[in-house]
């Protein structure tokens, strides 16, 4: 196998998938943003998205369900936290109305994924390694 063709676990989650195209469009979009909130604003906006795609990534292998449920929770509390800095953006007149509509609907569905994920997670059994 070539390493270009291995995915991780939790690349295979559609959630994943959804979170790093969510990522990279605000990155797309905060780096456009003007100079005065680029590093206030923007900084924040990419750190939060970033750090939704960063949890997945680790909660996906922790063995214990409680460390995989917490990571996955704080991906979900990372998504929450892009909702005020969508709507702030948008007040700011930073980013148009249908930009702002299309990353809050984004945010919404992964916040949706992200808690029948965490769901899931604790209605299963995971053994324990000794």
């Amino acid at each position: 196998m070539k390493y270009k063709d291995y995915k991780f676990s939790f690349e295979k989650l559609e959630v994943y998938q959804k979170a790093i195209k969510f990522t990279s469009d605000v990155f797309d979009i905060t780096l456009k943003l003007k100079r005065e909130v680029q590093y206030s604003l923007g900084d924040q906006f990419r750190r939060a998205a970033l750090s939704i795609c960063n949890n997945l990534a680790e909660g996906s292998d922790k063995q214990s369900k409680k460390l995989k449920v917490q990571f996955y929770a704080y991906a979900l509390d990372s998504a929450r936290e892009c909702v005020p800095m969508i709507t702030l953006a948008r007040m700011q007149n930073q980013i148009e109305d249908g930009t702002a509509e299309y990353l809050r609907s984004e945010c919404i569905y992964i916040c949706n994924m992200l808690s029948d994920l965490i769901r899931s997670v604790d209605r299963i059994n995971i053994k324990h390694s000794t």
